[in-house]
């Protein structure tokens, strides 16, 4: 790390959800020294495996986009590629104008390649709408444009409200017409720039994935639950050397006179050549105040949406479900939930790991709605039963229901997004040997806080001249106390 900080090779990774474990893994594969900080008691941030009525399940995120290779390798990386499992079906509904309809096909995140590819699902005038795209002149999108605005100045707002909108919603937790089309749906933007009929556009997207010669599913879940993914990751982590610390906050980040950074973590100081920052982006903002005021600004104008999971599981028994994986709700239907997870029909490893009991979840919670989280546990459990009631038929009793919140759990994208990232990282490129990586910056799936570690690592490499090889005890840890 040429004469700077400690010199040994030492890099502090602050934050062990997935991009955080993602980054300390990768350092270590090139021959770092590190140490990972994690505020909580645990690590895997919102990916998170547990247990109802005696059967392991997911009570986070539950697959990972397959056709980015980033969240694959790295479960084969670990040790899970035995584990990899495709959902035993891909059939969804939605659950609009009064009945479960099937999820169409033929369409980019709820946008249609035709008006008949959403016929049944929107109305007949919906599907009207959508035909006048192919003549209505072109509509400017500039720099960047609200998903839902862009969208519905095209093809009309029963495709946005009755799909785009439950789609995004499942990712984000947010309101389309606030969400970037550049940095949520970047192949659409990118079509948008030089098309003027979206369905072409859309079209055309679809064609040159009809023609990639990669096969394979569009996501993957692994046997255990994704939740498995950051344990395993951690392990390979700690058996390489590294050293994570739980329960463990850095409070304050400090370059120092000759190079480096001074970390502190309550008692513990820890001298680093470098540090890369893996923490949501309050945490980062209040870490950078003193470093970099400007790139703490831009952090703190990050809003999140906070939302909770209802996981509930019955006798097999007393359940009838419809077919498929199960289905989404447009939030103009008026309903709480806004999506529910047929669990035990999703995946192929629960439903053998217990053939007696089914297991489904709910969500609830959209950006700006409160009120609703703000009710007690079984009050969601009973307004999630009642919602299921009504779309399923679904009446029986569940064996053990659990929820669990996501307290500003997912960064939003407004429009806008990809200038306020890059105005961060041209403040934080002022700090040489600190980088920041997670969900608030490229994407909030997987694969992509993944790559966003990955990215951050590889500009260590440019910015220090690369990780020094370890000439010591590899499981030598960064120790310190108040006062070093």
């Amino acid at each position: 790390m040429s004469g700077s900080g400690t010199g040994t090779g030492q890099v502090v990774v602050i934050g062990a959800g997935i991009a955080g474990l993602a980054a300390a893994h990768r350092l270590l594969e090139r021959g770092a020294r590190v140490t990972v900080l994690e505020a909580s008691e645990r690590t895997g941030g919102k990916l998170l495996a547990g247990e109802i009525a005696g059967v392991r399940v997911d009570l986070g995120a539950e697959s990972m986009l397959a056709r980015r290779p980033e969240a694959v390798a790295l479960a084969r990386e670990v040790g899970l590629a035995d584990r990899l499992q495709p959902p035993a079906t891909a059939a969804a509904s939605v659950w609009t104008r009064g009945a479960l309809r099937p999820m169409p096909k033929g369409h980019v995140m709820g946008v249609p390649g035709t008006a008949a590819a959403l016929s049944g699902l929107l109305s007949d005038e919906g599907v009207a709408r959508i035909e006048r795209d192919a003549d209505l002149p072109r509509t400017e999108i500039g720099d960047d444009v609200a998903v839902g605005e862009y969208v519905a100045a095209r093809v009309g707002r029963e495709v946005v409200d009755r799909l785009v909108e439950p789609l995004l919603g499942g990712v984000y937790a947010g309101d389309a017409y606030r969400i970037s089309m550049r940095s949520a749906v970047p192949q659409l933007y990118r079509a948008a720039l030089t098309h003027t009929s979206l369905t072409e556009a859309v079209r055309e997207i679809q064609a040159r994935a009809a023609a990639d010669p990669q096969t394979g599913p569009v996501f993957l879940g692994i046997a255990g639950g994704v939740g498995t993914l950051p344990e395993a990751v951690a392990e390979s982590v700690t058996a390489r050397g590294g050293e994570i610390l739980t329960g463990q906050p850095a409070t304050g980040l400090r370059r120092e006179a000759g190079g480096g950074w001074r970390v502190t973590a309550g008692d513990r100081v820890l001298h680093a050549d470098a540090v890369v920052l893996a923490v949501p982006a309050p945490a980062a903002a209040d870490l950078l105040a003193a470093e970099s005021p400007a790139a703490a600004a831009e952090l703190r104008t990050v809003e999140y949406a906070s939302m909770a999971l209802v996981t509930l599981a019955y006798r097999r028994a007393d359940v009838s479900l419809p077919d498929g994986s199960g289905f989404l709700v447009p939030p103009v239907d008026g309903h709480t939930i806004k999506a529910s997870t047929f669990a035990s029909q999703k995946w192929g490893w629960l439903a053998e790991a217990a053939p007696d009991v089914v297991v489904l979840r709910t969500s609830v919670g959209r950006h700006g709605e409160t009120e609703i989280l703000q009710h007690e546990d079984a009050h969601l459990v009973d307004v999630s039963r009642r919602d299921l009631k009504a779309a399923t038929g679904l009446d029986a009793t569940p064996l053990q229901a659990r929820v669990t919140r996501w307290t500003d759990g997912l960064p939003q994208y407004p429009v806008g997004h990809h200038a306020r990232v890059a105005r961060i990282r041209e403040h934080v490129a002022k700090l040489p040997g600190l980088v920041v990586c997670g969900a608030q910056y490229d994407g909030v799936g997987i694969p992509a806080c993944i790559a966003s570690a990955h990215a951050a690592v590889d500009q260590l490499d440019g910015d220090l001249g690369g990780v020094r090889r370890l000439t010591a005890d590899p499981v030598q840890s960064l120790h310190g106390g108040a006062g070093e």
